[in-house]
């Protein structure tokens, strides 16, 4: 019997080149997108932690890197640059401990309802904890500058920026889906209308306000002078000059969160919304009852998606404002953008990790709150 096996296994093929290409033709067609993130991405992303560490300066002949530690991060959070990245704080009152207190009990209430889920993991508690956490110190920055005498530096405008602008392009673009979404005339004529700010250059769309907010020369202009204020200029003015920017991205993005959103609506189950209006449900109701928890893991991975694009804008408040009027409408990409004009490089990339830092914080943070509670939800 022995015998016959080991006759048996001397007489099986061995596989050819031809066979084996195939049984490893899943990790040869990833090798060349795995090689260009290393080359791309990976290499970039050392080279830049080594830069924040180090203090960049020209010498003749070419240039000198000095490795400073932690020293540009400093400067940033303590030092010279804080009230450019921070900002400078005001004296807290009843209005900043209030804002405060809301916030601490929002992120506890999302704890407490995560803690009440059935999955729960050590892991899980350790990496929510440190969420709140950071969360909550953002808070306190915001509050500090923005709720009191202070004046908010370019991690503040950012999540201005993140915050207002994401939450105005939701509800914008869910209140379009939903009236798109309805038999109405033209709705095909408005869905496309609706898509085209989503094609043009974020370059483009921010010199088109910037000549439509122009009070000299605008086409609103004319409009402006008859109520008598056409010596006023929203880009003398902070609020109204990220008021102008707010408006630029959203005009901008909106078109994204309504197209995704209308398609998580057209998909949801059209025989619950049917048998709900024959029972005589309002439209409010069949949206909180089957609409909502249909559509609600998509509207959070939308949201998620533009959290982390809306983190990197630049390209409006450079050319709209250029960063002010003082620092006003400065983002953190635009902080690092001008420390590379002016050839700071070590600011520059350690502004950039804070960019990437407070981001991975928020985006991580409403992941673990929103996104996977309104999976389970849909369930």
């Amino acid at each position: 019997m022995t015998a016959f096996a080991e006759t048996a296994v001397d007489t099986v093929p061995r596989p050819g080149w031809g066979e084996r290409l195939d049984r490893h033709a899943g990790r040869l067609m990833v090798l060349p997108a795995v090689v260009i993130l290393l080359c791309f991405a990976i290499f970039p992303l050392i080279i830049s932690a080594y830069l924040a560490l180090s203090r960049f300066a020209l010498a003749p002949g070419g240039f000198t890197l000095k490795f400073i530690g932690l020293g540009n991060f400093r400067k940033l959070l303590t030092g010279s640059q804080q009230y450019h990245f921070l900002g400078t704080f005001g004296a807290f009152g009843p209005v900043a401990w209030g804002l405060v207190a809301l916030a601490a009990i929002a992120l506890l209430y999302c704890m407490a309802r995560y803690l009440r889920g059935g999955s729960v993991t050590v892991v899980g508690i350790v990496g929510r904890l440190i969420s709140v956490s950071l969360t909550m110190g953002l808070v306190l920055v915001a509050v500090a500058t923005l709720a009191t005498s202070g004046v908010p530096g370019t991690l503040v405008t950012t999540l201005l920026y993140v915050v207002i602008g994401v939450s105005v392009q939701f509800l914008l673009g869910l209140g379009l889906a939903l009236l798109c979404a309805q038999p109405i005339r033209g709705r095909n004529f408005f869905r496309v209308l609706y898509f085209v700010p989503l094609m043009v250059t974020p370059v483009g769309i921010a010199y088109t306000f910037r000549m439509l907010a122009d009070m000299q020369k605008g086409p609103f202009a004319p409009l402006v002078r008859s109520f008598g204020v056409g010596e006023w200029s929203w880009a003398t003015e902070a609020w109204s000059a990220r008021l102008m920017v707010l408006v630029g991205d959203t005009w901008q993005w909106t078109p994204f969160m309504f197209i995704v959103l209308l398609a998580a609506i057209e998909n949801q189950p059209r025989d619950q919304v049917e048998a709900a209006r024959i029972d005589g449900a309002g439209g409010l109701q069949i949206f909180r009852d089957i609409t909502w928890p249909a559509i609600a893991p998509v509207a959070g991975t939308v949201v998620l998606i533009r959290l982390i694009e809306a983190f990197k804008i630049i390209d409006l408040p450079n050319v709209l404002t250029g960063g002010g009027p003082g620092l006003a409408t400065e983002s953190m990409t635009l902080h690092a953008f001008i420390a590379w004009r002016t050839q700071d490089l070590g600011a520059s990339a350690a502004v950039g990790y804070m960019l990437l830092f407070v981001s991975t914080v928020v985006c991580i943070t409403f992941f673990n709150f929103v996104v996977r509670p309104s999976r389970r939800l849909e369930s």
